[in-house]
């Protein structure tokens, strides 16, 4: 099982192959905003790689950091845990100002079919 370091939360084993917005909420226990559901548009579930960071990417995750023109962050939940990672959580519903942190995700990425590319 993968470890996942949280900073401020802690280390974590998490299911092998997990969507990481899912292992943030469901294990750490973190209040991760995922407002379109986790279908990679939105950005607010980004996070910061610390370490152990995948060289792949959804094409859906390549297109929406470019289009919105963001740079160091990844979707969380365009990101599979696979390996061992040390993240920054950096998009909480904690100070926001939504109303809730969005519907829950699929447990499989999507939208499909899921295409990959490097990062």
């Amino acid at each position: 099982m993968p470890k996942l370091t949280v900073e401020g939360y802690g280390a974590f084993e998490v299911e092998a192959d997990s969507r990481l917005v899912l292992a943030l909420t469901d294990v750490v226990g973190v209040d991760q905003l995922h407002a379109c559901g986790g279908q990679g548009r939105c950005t607010t579930c980004r996070v910061e790689f610390v370490s152990g960071e995948p060289d792949s990417m959804t094409v859906m995750e390549k297109e929406t950091l470019t289009a919105r023109e963001v740079e160091g962050a990844r979707l969380s939940c365009q990101v599979l845990c696979q390996q061992d990672m040390s993240i920054r959580v950096i998009s909480r519903l904690e100070g926001s100002g939504r109303e809730n942190a969005g519907g829950r995700p699929d447990e499989e990425l999507q939208p499909q079919p899921v295409e990959w590319v490097q990062k």
